[in-house]
């Protein structure tokens, strides 16, 4: 949002622009008043403008760094690291930030909550099919941006990411329209997203409520609980802006929860027949998930300990 504003107005609004603390305020208060909505059914519209911004956005934001000359001294050569160990370490730590990436969303699928189920017409035949198509356009948006990316900046690629680098580089080489639409659709990508990863939030919030005073939840309390998970969310991004460099760590320690979990719980409700080949492979899947969880832990470990991990409370960047 921040670099939109600055796209947009361009040198004249540089004056007195926002702070960083102001632009999240500015963005929570969106996402609060977008979560009135009830439930998962309600987002529907929301969930698809997400879906379209994601792939469109995904999609200029390569295509505009591959249509550019490539910056100068741009090199393709691997970081060089003082011994083997360390680069174990390193593919190990970003291993974990792309794995927390992928937390948990085989938990939280909105197709799961949304779609009717019945025993003649149960909802994990078209749920299946809707999961690998929402992984194929995954795949469609994500790969070329790693690729074009590194094609494009190499090892001139920002802590920020592709986005940063595209204003870096060629915020003067492309027209300010076309670069402030990439950035306000990843806006309204991350606007839709906090829906839908919230709405499993207010659902606890409201169940809890209703358990307690045996009444339903009024529209007030419901605006009260967003207003209440919003605020927190804010609280937390001002006062804990390092999280980011935690990602590796935390990658490796969510990373059960997609790999590992599903694999155990899978044995333990089907009970397969005992050393049978559903019974290796699930068991088999689920230790290499937790072996991986911990190989990604101790790279997150590794990479704080020889970066370095600077506190900074309640100064975001």
């Amino acid at each position: 949002m921040k670099l939109f504003f600055q796209i947009v107005c361009g040198p004249l609004c540089t004056s007195n622009p926002l702070t960083t603390v102001e632009w999240y305020l500015v963005f929570t208060s969106l996402c609060i008043v977008l979560s009135q909505l009830p439930n998962l059914n309600s987002i529907a519209g929301l969930s698809l403008v997400g879906a379209v911004t994601a792939i469109t956005y995904s999609t200029m934001v390569w295509v505009l760094s591959v249509s550019q000359q490539r910056p100068q001294k741009l090199s393709y050569e691997p970081l060089s690291m003082p011994s083997f160990s360390a680069s174990v370490f390193s593919v190990l730590n970003a291993l974990g930030i792309v794995a927390f990436a992928f937390r948990g969303h085989n938990l939280a699928l909105e197709i799961q909550a949304t779609m009717p189920s019945t025993f003649k017409h149960p909802a994990h035949v078209p749920m299946w099919r809707g999961a690998k198509v929402a992984y194929f356009f995954i795949a469609l948006c994500l790969f070329p941006v790693a690729i074009g990316g590194f094609w494009a900046y190499g090892n001139l690629m920002p802590s920020g990411g592709i986005l940063n680098a595209l204003y870096g580089f060629h915020s003067h080489d492309i027209p300010r329209g076309l670069l402030a639409m990439t950035f306000l659709l990843v806006v309204f990508n991350c606007l839709s997203s906090f829906q839908i990863y919230s709405m499993p939030v207010f659902d606890s919030f409201e169940a809890g409520y209703t358990s307690r005073t045996n009444r339903p939840c009024s529209i007030w309390v419901r605006s009260g609980f967003r207003v209440f998970y919003g605020f927190v969310n804010f609280f937390i991004g001002v006062a804990l802006p390092f999280l980011s460099s935690l990602a590796g760590l935390l990658g490796g320690l969510t990373l059960p929860v997609t790999f590992a979990y599903p694999c155990f719980m899978w044995v333990l409700i089907k009970k397969p027949t005992k050393y049978s080949f559903n019974w290796y492979f699930n068991w088999i899947l689920g230790w290499l998930g937790i072996a991986f969880s911990l190989a990604f832990s101790i790279g997150g470990v590794w990479s704080m300990v020889n970066s370095g991990l600077k506190l900074k409370f309640f100064k975001p960047s």
